[in-house]
């Protein structure tokens, strides 16, 4: 699977960089916008493989007391940061545009743009027979590889709305040609930057809420019914996420509390790395 999403990283990171080039160099915001709504997806799947590289060559350094789960969402915040600027640029060069419009060359902005719906499609194609691949071998390996599965799906839908904004493009060029709707492309332009800042606007609420430790209220609550199931009553508590799927809970109880069965407890929920019981 890794392998695979590398082959696709590539494949798109290529093609974006093209789309990107000729958008700017024929005119076309609606190809400008596409290219620029690959790179968010072949960004962020670089970004996961860079994350998954480091948090291995890392994973026993003591300095990081709770393992380098953060990485990737460190990374992604970034990323986030960045995109929400790009989307920015579009949205008002496409609005300048619409305005006042500029030349196009439609036909090289067109093939471009073919040869873009063919790789997003080609790419689709790969990750899908992958999914369908894994969930082939049933339950329990899907629990034991999910957080592969989660990643190939998420890559999946990425390269199937990027094969969206492609088709939508090829329409707002073919149409910029031969109906004279000069609007449209800087209109499609103008969709992409909307599509680019609701997802890095999604990125930058989720890494943000891992990076500053909030809550979750659902597994809280999980972990306050089973320490009281003990009979233990709960002076302090504290569940947050360190990582994709890993989870931390720092639990104080009342003097009298049988901590180690309380522990044992908690612990024995799924993707729980750490947990610390304190007594007294």
């Amino acid at each position: 699977n890794a392998r695979k999403t590398l082959w696709v990283v590539w494949l798109t990171a290529i093609t974006m960089v093209v789309e990107i080039v000729f958008g700017w160099l024929t005119g076309s915001m609606a190809l400008l916008a596409d290219g620029f709504h690959m790179a968010t997806h072949a960004g962020a799947l670089a970004v996961a493989s860079v994350a998954y590289g480091f948090a291995r060559r890392h994973a026993r350094n003591p300095r990081f007391t709770f393992g380098t789960g953060k990485v990737g969402d460190l990374a992604g915040f970034a990323s986030a940061l960045l995109l929400m600027l790009t989307a920015l640029f579009i949205a008002v060069e496409s609005v300048l545009r619409m305005v006042e419009p500029v030349r196009v060359d439609f036909g090289d902005a067109t093939l471009v743009a073919i040869i873009g719906l063919i790789v997003n499609l080609v790419s689709a194609l790969l990750l899908g027979h992958d999914h369908s691949h894994d969930h082939d071998h049933g339950h329990d390996a899907h629990h034991q590889h999910g957080h592969a599965d989660n990643n190939l799906r998420a890559a999946y839908i990425h390269v199937l709305t990027d094969a969206l904004t492609s088709v939508l493009a090829i329409a707002a060029l073919l149409a910029g040609r031969y109906l004279g709707w000069l609007w449209l492309d800087p209109g499609v332009g103008l969709l992409g930057a909307v599509v680019i800042a609701r997802w890095a606007w999604g990125l930058m609420k989720d890494t943000a809420a891992i990076l500053l430790d909030t809550a979750e209220p659902a597994l809280t609550a999980r972990v306050r019914e089973l320490a009281e199931a003990e009979g233990a009553i709960i002076r302090d508590l504290h569940v947050w996420r360190i990582g994709p799927h890993a989870h931390a809970a720092i639990v104080s109880l009342a003097p009298g509390a049988d901590a180690r069965a309380v522990r044992a407890r908690i612990a024995a929920l799924p993707r729980m790395a750490h947990v610390t019981v304190e007594c007294g």
